[in-house]
């Protein structure tokens, strides 16, 4: 029948190396990569990243950049297998997504964000006749119960820990 939608979903799963994080994003303009890389060398200077853009017009290419050629190869990597176009993935080292997230969002170009995270993640991703296109993410895992006093007084603890704020 004329109009009939074909398409099928896949789940990719991200390989995040220990000590590794990635931001997981959509943008539109071939420009992303060089733009990203701006906002990261000048936010955090000693930050180890590797960004992959795959394009999705013209000659469709995977775009990469990055000042480490391991975090580069799993961000290319990680890009090729999404397969999706104006999708971009960042691998990051010494530092944490919430160091440069702000600054990644007021990129021109960047249209959202769709994960930062540590945690194990799977793209939920679908395939037309025209393309591929990410749907959402699995983030990590799923709860387990409601915080109590005692866990609550552990997060602020580990908060406090990890900004070295003090009241």
């Amino acid at each position: 029948m004329p109009g009939d939608l074909h398409y099928s979903l896949e789940i990719v799963t991200l390989d995040i190396p220990e000590g590794c994080n990635v931001i997981l994003g959509q943008t539109h303009f071939i420009k992303t990569v060089e733009d990203l890389y701006e906002v990261i060398v000048t936010t955090n200077s000693s930050m180890k990243f590797g960004i992959a853009f795959n394009e999705a017009s013209g000659p469709c290419l995977i775009r990469y950049d990055g000042n480490d050629d391991g975090l580069i190869k799993k961000a290319t990597e990680a890009a090729e297998k999404i397969g999706a176009g104006h999708v971009f993935v960042i691998y990051l080292q010494d530092g944490y997504p919430i160091n440069i997230m702000n600054q990644i969002k007021n990129v021109q170009e960047v249209c959202r964000i769709f994960a930062a995270t540590a945690n194990p993640l799977q793209v939920v991703v679908v395939q037309t006749e025209q393309g591929r296109g990410v749907l959402g993410v699995v983030d990590g895992f799923s709860p387990k119960g409601v915080e109590g006093q005692e866990d609550k007084e552990k997060r602020r603890s580990f908060l406090r820990d990890i900004t070295k704020y003090k009241k």
